[in-house]
């Protein structure tokens, strides 16, 4: 099919109202533009989203292009871990990318030789594509997504514009080859120097290079981002300008309707949005390839329906689908009610023939509810715990699980009111934070439990000067036996 919309955005952290904490209301037109591209991007049932991104990947001489299943990240750069998104990844798109580049003699490098979380350039158009895709498709999405399609993400480099160009030629490309109606974002913030008062202080180029992006983009004169002037780009401390070039290659040759929806400089960074319509595009009489659950998923669900407590057939569905197919789990069906009705932190804990395999967990909730967040936490323990390797699928068969759901935490004011055997501690410093699940075998005294939460959390075990928090937790372990001891 092809490129079916473009939109131009910028990315700045406190647009998210977790992080924004109100200030994001002093850059409501950058908002309400930001909506209106984000639902006329979900309107346009893309099988593919790709996103350029300047704080993706970034090499002076290659563009990177992520190759893995699944991307995902959180805002915890910005205070709050709790703002999350899982993406699906577009692989097979991703690779032909990178298969074409090689064609061209264009550098690239892949997940295999680079890897790392969803940057914030990428979270923050897709939490607005997110939103919108609930809003939109509401009740019809598939239960456990939360984005309309797969992503492909792509970061800038130091390479010339023209081969920024040509990157975006061959997006259209494969869009073409594959038959995939691809929506291009271009994530971007313009100039870094707008006001004196801002991050990075005032030049006069500042607000020259936003009013001629800002011109540029109204006009859907593309091609005269490839004629700026390179010292007035340099002093304005851009940070788009590449993105929207690649962009301009993808949708060489096409018929657009452009239009230029908001610009505001109001920290000091300007933010500008642009929508790129194709003009006289066929409409799309199919229903929206929402992904479904393959034959692995069903298989995975059948292991788990006799005499196996739900929380333990939730996490054993979440890392089997995960690990056979890349993809996050839907909840089935028949979830109980009280896991789609209650909200907390929960961890997932795998065990290989004694020995932990996995064990990622949340001590707030972070999803909709209890069932979600099991799933989240799920393909967390079997591929982001770094003290292992992910979880392959030889060794599906061998794992044992458990599953602990936190109470809230409460604070205390010495260790004496601590019991392992009871409660979780939590300790804090600063930015460091160190949990320990209750009840864990060799963990007999408070001590012990205390000094492994620090050294977990990067604080001196000598450090007396830390904030405790103890919790309970309910273990549900009925079911989690592994099919081959």
């Amino acid at each position: 099919m092809g490129i079916v919309y473009a939109c131009a955005v910028p990315h700045p952290p406190l647009i998210v109202p977790s992080v924004g904490r109100g200030e994001e209301a002093k850059i409501q037109a950058t908002v309400d533009a930001y909506r209106q591209v984000a639902r006329e991007a979900v309107a346009s049932k893309p099988d593919v989203i790709v996103v350029t991104s300047p704080h993706a990947p970034y090499f002076r001489d290659a563009f990177h292009v992520t190759t893995d299943a699944m991307l995902w990240g959180s805002l915890a750069q910005f205070r709050v871990p709790q703002t999350s998104i899982e993406a699906r990844c577009d692989a097979t798109f991703a690779q032909a990318v990178v298969d074409a580049l090689g064609d061209a003699n264009i550098p690239a490098v892949t997940s295999d030789r680079y890897r790392d979380d969803m940057d914030h350039g990428t979270f923050v158009p897709m939490y607005f594509v997110r939103e919108a895709y609930r809003k939109i498709a509401g009740e019809d999405r598939p239960l456990g997504e939360d984005l309309p399609c797969p992503i492909v993400r792509i970061g800038l480099s130091m390479l010339p514009a023209s081969m920024h160009r040509e990157l975006g030629r061959i997006i259209a490309r494969v869009a073409d080859e594959q038959g995939k109606r691809v929506v291009f974002i271009a994530s971007g913030d313009l100039s870094h120097k707008l006001k004196a008062s801002g991050p990075y202080g005032y030049v006069p180029e500042g607000p020259a290079f936003d009013a001629q992006i800002c011109e540029l983009f109204a006009a859907g004169d593309l091609d005269g981002l490839f004629t700026m002037d390179e010292d007035l780009c340099e002093a304005a401390a851009e940070c788009g300008l590449r993105s929207f070039q690649i962009m301009t290659g993808a949708l060489d040759g096409l018929e657009i309707d452009a239009e230029l929806l908001s610009h505001e400089g109001t920290f000091g960074v300007g933010y500008g949005v642009a929508a790129f319509r194709i003009a006289d595009l066929p409409s799309c009489e199919c229903e929206p390839s929402w992904p479904t659950l393959d034959d692995a998923v069903e298989e995975a669900e059948e292991d788990g329906d006799m005499g196996v407590d739900p929380h333990i057939a939730l996490a054993r569905l979440s890392v089997e689908t995960y690990v056979r197919t890349g993809r996050a789990a839907s909840l089935p069906a028949d979830v109980p009610h009280e896991l789609l009705n209650m909200q907390a932190g929960a961890f997932v804990s795998l065990h290989k023939r004694g020995q932990l395999r996995g064990c990622i967990g949340t001590i707030a909730a972070t999803c909709e509810n209890v069932a979600r967040e099991i799933i989240q936490n799920g393909i967390s323990a079997c591929s982001r715990d770094p003290r292992f390797n992910p979880v392959t699928a030889d060794e599906l068969d061998y794992l044992e699980y458990s599953v602990d759901v936190l109470a809230p935490a409460e604070p205390i004011d010495s260790t004496d009111q601590l019991d392992p055997a009871r409660y979780g501690v939590i300790v804090t410093k600063g930015w460091r934070r160190g949990l320990l699940l209750p009840n864990l075998e060799g963990v007999d005294t408070v001590e012990e439990q205390v000094y492994i939460a620090k050294r977990k959390a990067g604080i001196s075990p000598l450090d007396s000067n830390v904030q405790l928090e103890r919790f309970e937790v309910v273990r549900y372990t009925r079911g989690g036996e592994p099919r081959i001891p």
